[in-house]
């Protein structure tokens, strides 16, 4: 599944699966202006991610982890 925005603004704010492995291959996640705007669309789409095999996630600025892992339990 591919997550990836359209828009080609620079976005600096970007949700990288932790760890990394072969569940999470393939999984492309967008980018953000903002940090509200990532986290909003983790809000949105973490059982998305769930259902693609992403169990955990962190959080990343200009690929400086900010948090994380965070897990994405359902519930």
């Amino acid at each position: 599944m591919n997550f990836m925005a359209s828009d080609s603004n620079v976005r600096p704010w970007t949700w990288q699966p932790t760890p990394e492995g072969p569940e999470s291959s393939g999984v492309t996640l967008p980018s953000f202006a903002t940090r509200s705007d990532a986290e909003t669309w983790l809000g949105e789409h973490y059982l998305e991610l769930l259902d693609q095999g992403v169990t955990a996630v962190s959080l990343m600025e200009q690929g400086r982890e900010v948090y994380g892992p965070m897990e994405l339990a359902a519930g």
